[in-house]
């Protein structure tokens, strides 16, 4: 009698990730992310998103002289298998402005996701991932039920505070208390 033989899956590193791209095997505007390993195909980005993520700039841009840096859609490192592209970050200061590393979760004051029709995958796997690498605010903006979803205090099960604020209400990150965000401009 044979065994069954049952097929794994091959996980990349983010290391193997990086070299998919400098072989050119995916191009610098392949719309993937890599997450635990996997390359995921990212959501088309369609006008509502955009002009969510377009607000949150206008909003938070007046706000970051001095105190933070805002980081649009690009790469977030989290060593070994995931190098998620959130819709927005709010980075700690460094001298070098990034050039010399990607940031990585130490770095993150605050990230956003901003859902269209992506909500499932972000409360799910991308609120795991968030958590469990330690990113101390994680903001879940829903576009169709028009409202925030705050989650604060990260563990390994999960993050141990969640909020959730509509269109009426202003908000804050923890690590940056003077910085206010108004949701009626962001959800309206």
């Amino acid at each position: 009698m044979s065994a069954l033989f049952t097929p794994a899956r091959y996980k990349l590193s983010v290391a193997e990730f990086h070299k998919l791209g400098d072989a050119g095997i995916l191009s610098e505007d392949a719309r993937v992310e890599l997450i635990d390993g996997e390359l995921i195909e990212m959501a088309p980005i369609g006008p509502r998103h955009a002009s969510a993520v377009d607000t949150l700039v206008e909003l938070l841009s007046p706000q970051a002289p001095g105190r933070f840096r805002l980081s649009t859609q690009n790469p977030l490192s989290l060593p070994p298998r995931s190098e998620p592209q959130p819709d927005l970050m709010l980075l700690r200061l460094r001298e070098d402005r990034y050039a010399s590393s990607l940031p990585v979760a130490d770095d993150v004051l605050l990230l956003f996701e901003v859902a269209d029709r992506s909500v499932d995958y972000d409360r799910g796997p991308k609120l795991a991932l968030y958590a469990q690498a330690g990113i101390r605010e994680y903001w879940l903006v829903d576009l169709a039920a028009v409202r925030l979803e705050a989650y604060r205090a990260p563990g390994r099960e999960g993050y141990g505070r969640r909020l959730e604020l509509g269109v009426s209400d202003t908000v804050s990150p923890e690590a940056l208390p003077g910085v206010a965000v108004e949701l009626r401009t962001v959800l309206g």
